[in-house]
């Protein structure tokens, strides 16, 4: 008798559902898998037999034929170790055919029995919603993620006899429960308070979390780049449910179980010996790489001209659509990146290329900085709007340390986010800092004497249209940030402060 049990695989983020078909057939005992199984789900038939064994149940003595269909789709991972034993004891009449109809299921099993947690049960949870299925069942260390998805019952399974156990009706279990998903009540381990002096830094991170736009910090070593960076998350806005859901599902995926779900903005900070694969996503088995894991949150590169060019250059197409598409070719794998980038650099080698502070003095050539500042290629530098140095810190402002808290700063920050909220509804963008030619030129209404100034910045400075466009979009947030509805003199000096570093 042929039994089927439905599981999934990934494809991106999104899952699609796999068919498990199982057949014991008449010849020598053995297990054959069928339909693109990777070597994790070959090996799978020996995690099933052990753990079949050791949970008392009889291994058919029978030619055991497993289709993984659709067969022309690669399967990877563990997560078929259960449909796979549930498939087998329900072609050997043991466990009930029809009880399989209402639910998708995935889990590693241990030789014991044991149930280990799988990737992507998140992507799987919101394919059982698409189905109209009855419900999932998981290992209990993936069923929090699983609940993120309303409207579905997710069982907890601690090992194979209690899923069988379950599915013949013998025992009953309740449908996992867990606290409401939010992050607005969250506390952050950190605060903009802790940060001495630097206000004009800070305000440009205020700037750039009210407007989506990305930063590049400029500074000495300790003058507080790092810690200013990280401190960014706290003054953005909670994250809403929708985008809980988006970021979790990057994070399952890539097998970050134990941070599932993700209720804070993420904030990634890659090192600058990362390869391409680790920053945009890929491998020989693709996964999100570093610009999908910081999706609705920030990325942090520190010492950005150390980064190899190709992984600098390959950072254009997520700046620019949101979303990494690595081709391979068994396919093209598509990720969500709409991330929030902060780049950090020291002025040259030594770090103190005009940052001379009395007692460090730069010691590089000017070849040396030329070459330095040469790694960071045009069109990147076109794709950052705001450009801020952050000198050292001066001793004065230890004593006077008093410094604004994120609470404060976030208030500010949301005010201005539901103000292009009302504004961009209706279109496909969000924030001032993804506005096309088009949204400029109907949302960035300048006052005559803004209006004067810009012109003759532009003249003076020789500005070109994109930097001309992108003064307009950095002038229109902080006008926001002032609920002003025009765009005043005040807003367009300040944004071209930001110009150049």
């Amino acid at each position: 008798m042929v039994s089927k049990v439905k599981s999934y695989a990934t494809y991106g983020i999104k899952a699609v559902q796999v068919l498990v078909e199982v057949d014991l057939i008449r010849g020598l005992p053995g297990v054959s898998i069928v339909g693109l199984p990777d070597s994790a789900v070959k090996e799978s038939k020996e995690r099933v037999k052990s753990a079949l064994i050791n949970s008392g149940y009889p291994f058919p003595l029978k030619k055991v034929v497993i289709n993984l269909a659709p067969a022309d789709l690669k399967k990877e991972g563990t997560v078929y170790d259960l449909p796979l034993a549930l498939g087998i004891l329900a072609s050997a009449g043991i466990l009930r055919t029809e009880s399989l109809d209402d639910y998708l299921i995935a889990g590693e099993l241990g030789l014991g029995g044991e149930l280990h947690p799988v990737k992507g049960v998140l992507s799987a949870a919101l394919l059982v919603k698409e189905l109209s299925l009855k419900g999932l069942l998981v290992p209990k260390a993936n069923a929090e993620e699983a609940l993120l998805i309303d409207g579905i019952d997710v069982i907890p399974l601690s090992n194979l006899k209690e899923a069988v156990d379950f599915l013949n009706g013998e025992i009953k279990i309740e449908p996992f429960k867990g606290s409401s998903v939010s992050s607005s009540t969250l506390n952050f381990s950190v605060d903009m308070a802790d940060v001495v002096g630097q206000f004009h830094a800070k305000r440009a991170l205020e700037i750039a979390a009210a407007g989506r736009h990305n930063v590049f910090m400029v500074g000495p070593p300790g003058s507080g780049k790092t810690m200013l960076a990280r401190r960014l998350p706290t003054i953005m806005p909670p994250m809403t449910k929708e985008e809980i859901i988006e970021t979790s599902q990057v994070y399952s995926v890539a097998g970050l179980t134990s941070q599932v779900p993700v209720l804070t903005r993420p904030f990634r900070a890659p090192h600058s010996t990362a390869s391409d694969a680790s920053i945009i996503g890929g491998g020989s088995v693709v996964k999100p790489g570093e610009v999908s894991l910081a999706h609705n949150g920030v990325l942090f590169m520190d010492e950005f001209p150390e980064f190899k060019r190709s992984v600098l250059e390959a950072l254009r197409q997520p700046l620019e659509d949101k979303v990494v598409v690595v081709s391979r070719a068994s396919g093209s794998y598509t990720f969500p990146a709409d991330f929030l980038l902060v780049a950090a650099s020291n002025p040259c080698p030594c770090g103190y290329y005009g940052f001379s502070d009395g007692k460090n003095y730069c010691r590089c050539s000017p070849v040396q900085v030329k070459r330095y500042r040469s790694k960071l290629s045009g069109p990147i530098m076109d794709r950052i709007d705001i450009k801020v140095s952050v000198p050292a810190v001066k001793p004065e402002d230890f004593k006077n340390s008093s410094s604004e808290p994120s609470s404060k700063i976030r208030e500010r920050v949301m005010e201005a986010y539901e103000v292009q909220k009302r504004r961009f509804r209706g279109l496909k963008i969000s924030f001032n800092g993804q506005m096309g030619r088009r949204e400029i030129k109907k949302f960035c209404i300048l006052t005559s004497e803004a209006e004067e100034l810009l012109v003759s910045a532009v003249n003076s400075m020789g500005l070109s249209a994109r930097s001309y466009d992108r003064i307009l979009k950095l002038a229109r947030t902080i006008a926001d940030l002032e609920l002003s509805e025009k765009i005043e003199e005040s807003h367009v000096a300040e944004a071209l402060s930001y110009r150049d570093v």
